[in-house]
């Protein structure tokens, strides 16, 4: 497959050709067709993120369409439209028992603990629990900007925040976030 890869923090990316991903048991290959380009990819192409290793293709924020489905996969086949949470939790650790799956502790993040969505197609394992649907009617690069940006602003504006109706929300800094969150708070 064709990806974005860098052999060094702070180095240049390439695009160039290296092997598709295999889905794990309890994982899917998804093809990507929209991504997202966040700071925190950034921060991993500078060293930052202590779970990258090289070379490494980054990316985090998809939507795509189901390839390939690992044999404890129950829920998904391959042509199912999805996208998936910044954070891909293991769904039977204590945190996700109590529905806390953005601070799982074994946590996964593609982009960051594996090669991302800057390619072909990525990997995303405990598909069962990470995958979510995508409607037809919502493009993929709609898709792509909700599982990071947009499930991050929610978590802050509505269940840290608990912002309500005739509230006014002060959002320090408008990027993909903070504008995520301008939205949602108006809404």
């Amino acid at each position: 497959m064709r990806a974005v890869v860098f052999d060094q923090y702070g180095g240049p990316a390439q695009v160039r050709d290296v092997p598709d991903p295999r889905p794990a048991d309890h994982g899917v290959v998804v093809r990507v067709k929209a991504t997202g380009l966040c700071r925190s990819d950034w921060h991993g192409w500078q060293g930052h993120d202590p779970d990258i290793t090289l070379p490494h293709v980054p990316g985090h924020e998809l939507a795509g369409v189901v390839e390939a489905v690992g044999p404890r996969v129950g829920t998904w086949r391959p042509g199912d439209r999805v996208t998936v949470p910044f954070v891909c939790a293991c769904g039977t650790c204590a945190s996700c028992a109590r529905g806390d799956h953005q601070v799982c502790e074994r946590q996964t993040q593609p982009g960051f603990t594996h090669w991302g969505s800057f390619a072909q197609y990525v990997a995303l394992d405990h598909a069962d629990v990470n995958l979510v649907a995508v409607p037809q009617d919502m493009s993929f690069a709609t898709a792509a900007s909700l599982g990071c940006r947009f499930a991050t602003a929610f978590r802050a504006v509505v269940q840290q925040g608990r912002a309500t109706a005739g509230e006014w929300v002060a959002v320090h800094g408008c990027g993909g976030v903070g504008l995520s969150a301008v939205m949602i708070a108006a809404a």
